[in-house]
């Protein structure tokens, strides 16, 4: 039995050793490296309009990027800078109950003369019952304000954009990144240039952080090994 033991802790110790070892790394890189650009939300530059190649005299020319004077400082063009503002609310609820109750019960009354008199009318009563109950609840609300400004990356044939920037905020305790990627129509820009997040098709949002409060808000390399192996 103490042998038993013995090679218990010794493979408990070695494991933690391992997850130690394996953590560690990990946990440096988070600390020292910093949050990094994503090249896949750089900005998009505007591309140079080419020179027409046979002028053919008149004052319009597609070439010189035409905008029509309704449209004002509206991004409507690649590498063009457009203004995302986050109105990001969600809010579910769901709630269920269930309640069944089952009964039932049988007796005969033997007769007081003949061979089947020494039974009682217990001894021939049964009975049983079966209930249930049971309850769920789930609540679960998202909140997001703010705003980031991105580029025009792509304008389709239909009038609509792909936008797309990110948010890089370093602070002294952490760091925190936005990431947004989306597309918005002509029509739902304002005239400062502003875009709410509602308005957009296919939104992508990314928001996260690193640094002290990051860290304080999960759980320890240690505790998420216990929850592996535990069986409960």
């Amino acid at each position: 039995m103490t042998m038993l033991r013995t090679s218990l802790r010794h493979g408990l110790t070695a494991a933690l050793l391992v997850a130690l070892c394996a953590a560690t790394p990990a946990l440096a890189k988070k600390k020292k490296a910093p949050i990094q650009p994503d090249p896949d939300y750089a900005p998009t530059l505007s591309m140079p309009q080419p020179a027409p190649a046979v002028p053919n005299g008149a004052i319009f020319q597609a070439s010189n990027g035409y905008s029509a004077l309704t449209n004002g400082a509206r991004a409507a063009m690649v590498g063009d800078v457009l203004t995302i503002a986050l109105v990001e609310r969600t809010q579910a609820a769901k709630s269920n109950g269930a309640n069944t109750e089952r009964n039932g019960s049988i007796g005969l009354t033997p007769p007081t003369t003949g061979p089947l008199s020494f039974f009682n009318p217990s001894d021939v009563a049964a009975g049983g019952n079966t209930s249930f109950q049971g309850t769920g609840t789930a609540q679960q609300s998202n909140s997001l304000q703010g705003q980031i400004t991105a580029t025009i990356a792509e304008v389709y044939p239909n009038g609509t954009m792909l936008v797309r920037g990110e948010k890089l905020i370093s602070l002294n305790r952490g760091a925190e990144h936005i990431r947004f990627s989306g597309i918005v129509r002509a029509v739902d820009i304002s005239a400062e240039n502003v875009v709410p997040s509602s308005r957009v098709a296919n939104a992508q949002i990314i928001y996260g952080g690193t640094g002290e409060i990051a860290r304080a808000s999960q759980k320890g390399w240690l505790q998420r090994f216990f929850e592996i192996i535990s069986p409960f």
